[in-house]
Formats: structure tokens, C-alpha cells, sequence
């Protein structure tokens, strides 16, 4: 049984958030004299110098109707790093309780564990295949236990991870569930977010990075019922997403055709670089990938790896991360940085 009240840390419970100038106001007003801003405007063209909407309405409500959920259950972070920070800080009791994560997978889960004096339990994902190993989770989970992270699309591996185990997971452990979806834009599996109201143990966390191309802007997304959403809400920083980046979003939403062509031409693209990357010599094998990159085994990674450095062509190196020995972790790019990047693989002797 499901209790969130049971999950948080005591001094959560207790937590009385800062309460911004913006927060204690509602209407409508023409003059605000409440938070010691430069009344008289900032130096740029546009003006900057009022605090942002701590709650980011307007930009929810616009994601909302693209995702098909309530403003209300949306939280927005500064990147997911803030989302995967926040939930740790809000759970997670540091020095006593634990989180269970999957390697290979996203490396902030770790660091961001480590920083707040979590203990981390690693599962390691089934060779090969990269899929859950469910018996050996069932061993590390235990009463300390908070919060499980699933990368799925998995990032290095670029795989989806069975539905049917997550679905299990969420059905079956207490704690919450974090389902990582940053490149799901480009995945046969659907996205979890329409099983809120079925789990409430859920978290789902998505990016407007990625697919949406607006890394530069750091704004991460989490899903999930209303009222992990307020205990998010209550841990951030009050003004975590500012003004421009909240202008920009908005302006960035309204091209939602554009951003499913370049979905389209990315898978596209993808398949015709795994394709090439497979006839090198050099290449060994590609990986099956749901995301807009390949992991690829190849005879020499180190090697491969600073060659293309010294042609200005940068690609990951992931061959000392577990289970990807020999692995390179490749971008799909343009049809034409693709060509570029198989033609400096295929001359590496």
C-alpha cells in the first residue's frame, strides 16, 4: 500500500517553504512595489526586471495540453538534474535510506545520490539485452528503500526497458518509482505518463533537451499525481526556472509540427547510421536503440575514439562504464555530419 506521507523525510513534513512575493499576491495589478525589484526596468530590450512566475503557469498549462495531463501534475525543474535533486532531498533520509539504480544507465542518479549522502544499490541490467534483472532487484530492495530509477530509453544503451517489469516494479514496491522517458520523443514504447492515475508510486521525469532541441535553456520535467507534485514544489528553489527560459519555452511550444519532422528524419536517420556503422570493419556490433543514438562495439574504442577527436568529430566514450567494454556512444547527427563521422570510422586502421 501506497503512502507518500510515509516516505518523507521528517523535516519535510515540517517544512514551512519560502513563500515568494509573488506567491502571497493573486489578481491583477499595475503597480507592485512588494519585492524590491529596479522599478525603473533593465538594460536589455526586453524587460527583466520582475521575478518570474515561481509556479510557471502559463508554461504548464501549454504543456498540458500537449501531454494530455493537468498543470497540476506537472513540476518543472532547472534541467532533470534538479528534478532527480529534489526528489532525493525530499525522500531520501541522508546516511539511512536507499535507492536502487541500474547500470549502465545516467550518471547523475549516482552523483546526485552521492551528493546528498544516499546509498546507492546497483542492479546491474542483463547483459546483452540491458533489461531489469528482477530477482536480483528483489534482493537489494529492503525497508530503506525510497526511490528506483528506470532510464528508459536506457542512456548508454539506448534501449527501452520491458514494460511488463516496470509495470511490476510499480505494483509491487512501496516506495516511488522513477521512470526517466528524456528519449522517448524517439521510442516505439508509449510514454508512461497516461498511468498517473493508475500508479500513484509514479514519477514520471521528461525533457525539453532533447527532442525539442532547447538543451541551452535547462528545463527538465517531472509527471506525477498531485500530491508528489506539491512536495516538489515545496522543496525547490523558489524561482527555479527563469523568465526567459519560461519565454522562450512557451514560444518553442507553438512549433510542435516542426519538432515532429525532426523526430522523424532523426529515426530515419538512425537507422540508415546503424546500417552503415555495421558494414565497417572497424564496428562490431550496433545496439537496438529507441533513442537519437547508437551504442556501438567496436575493435577499438580508445583508438577510434581520438581519431575522430583529432578530425573535430566528438562522439562518447563509454568503453570503462559496465557491460560496455569497447563501446562508443554516437549521436545521430545530420545526413551529412553521418557520412562525415562513417567515412573517419571506416579510415581508422
Amino acid at each position: 500500500m501506497f503512502d507518500l506521507n510515509s516516505l518523507l523525510r521528517d523535516n519535510i513534513k515540517r517544512l514551512v517553504p519560502y513563500s515568494t512575493a509573488r506567491d502571497e499576491f493573486k489578481g491583477e495589478a499595475s503597480i507592485f512595489l512588494d519585492a524590491n525589484e529596479n522599478s525603473y526596468g533593465s538594460p536589455l530590450p526586453v524587460n527583466y526586471n520582475r521575478y518570474p512566475d515561481p509556479m510557471q503557469w502559463k508554461v504548464k498549462y501549454k504543456l498540458a495540453e500537449i501531454k494530455g495531463v493537468p498543470p497540476q501534475n506537472i513540476f518543472l525543474g532547472n534541467g532533470s538534474d534538479e528534478v532527480i535533486d529534489v526528489l532525493y532531498r525530499s525522500f531520501c533520509r541522508p546516511g539511512i535510506d536507499n535507492v536502487v539504480l541500474f547500470p549502465p544507465t545516467y550518471g547523475m542518479y549516482e552523483v546526485s545520490a552521492n551528493i546528498n549522502d544516499v546509498i546507492v544499490r546497483k542492479v546491474s541490467l542483463t547483459p546483452d539485452t540491458f533489461q531489469i534483472d528482477m530477482p536480483a532487484l528483489q534482493e537489494a530492495v529492503d525497508e530503506h528503500t525510497k526511490l528506483i530509477f528506470i532510464c528508459s530509453p536506457n542512456n548508454p544503451t539506448g534501449n527501452s526497458i520491458d514494460r511488463s517489469d516496470i509495470e511490476m516494479i510499480l505494483n509491487n514496491f512501496d516506495g516511488i518509482v522513477v521512470v526517466d522517458e528524456a528519449y522517448i520523443n524517439y521510442a516505439r514504447q508509449k510514454t508512461f505518463i497516461s498511468e498517473l492515475t493508475e500508479y500513484p508510486n509514479l514519477v514520471v521525469m521528461q525533457t525539453l533537451s532533447k527532442a525539442w532541441g532547447l538543451a541551452a535553456l535547462r528545463v527538465g520535467m517531472a509527471f506525477a499525481g498531485e500530491d508528489i507534485i506539491n512536495v516538489l514544489n515545496k522543496v525547490k528553489a523558489p524561482y527555479n526556472i527563469n523568465q526567459s527560459a519560461q519565454d522562450l519555452v512557451l514560444e518553442a511550444l507553438n512549433n510542435i509540427g516542426q519538432v515532429n519532422d525532426w523526430i522523424k528524419d532523426a529515426v530515419v536517420e538512425r537507422d540508415k547510421l546503424a546500417a552503415a556503422l555495421e558494414g565497417l570493419p572497424q564496428v562490431e556490433y550496433i545496439y537496438p536503440s529507441d533513442a537519437n543514438f547508437l551504442l556501438a562495439k567496436t575493435t577499438d574504442a580508445k583508438g577510434i575514439y581520438n581519431n575522430l577527436v583529432e578530425q573535430g568529430i566528438i562522439v562518447r566514450d563509454r568503453s570503462k562504464v559496465e557491460l560496455c567494454g569497447g563501446c562508443l556512444r554516437i549521436t545521430v547527427g545530420t545526413p551529412e555530419e553521418n557520412v562525415t563521422l562513417v567515412n573517419a570510422i571506416n579510415n581508422f586502421k
